[in-house]
This record gives C-alpha cells, structure tokens and sequence, in this order.
C-alpha cells in the first residue's frame, strides 16, 4: 500500500450510524455479541470479531463492504477490513 493511505476510509465522506443498537444477525439467532460495527456501505450494525459470530468482519468479506465505524457509545473511529486499517473521525 503506498504511503500508508487507505482509500476505503479516504471514500468516506458521510458516516452511516446504527439504526438501533442490536446485531441484525445475532438478534434472529437469539445469539450474544460483544460490541458492534455499522457497514459503511450499506448501514447494517453487525457484532465485532470479539463477539462469538463475527458477523461484521463476515459481511465484509462475504459482501465487499469494506470500512465499517464502532457503534459503540463514546467510540469514534472507522476500520478497513481490506488495509486493516483505523482512522478517527
């Protein structure tokens, strides 16, 4: 990656934030998580590789979405599944 910039995170310019505070996916499972990512793409809020599922970094593979930002209260930074790399916002 040259001069470590990451053009996932450089594309964003407006953040999509949770609609609601639960993962899409664990919630039709009955599943836990841990805490949650919104996609930047597409604005679903998605449980973090810490959570037993991992639905975030899963959807960012299986769908290409690549930047998601922590949905976490109090946490403002953005992640690149692709570069694997964190910028605040």
């Amino acid at each position: 990656m040259e001069d470590d910039v990451c053009k996932h995170l450089e594309a964003i310019k407006t953040l999509k934030h949770p609609k609601d505070y639960v993962c899409e996916e664990c919630i039709k499972t009955h599943d836990e998580w841990m805490h949650l990512r919104t996609c930047q793409t597409c604005g679903v809020t998605l449980c973090c590789d810490s959570s037993p599922n991992q639905h975030a970094s899963k959807h960012a593979k299986e769908a290409g979405h690549p930047v998601v930002i922590s949905a976490e209260p109090g946490e403002r930074w953005l992640w690149c599944y692709v570069d694997e790399m964190m910028a605040e916002y």
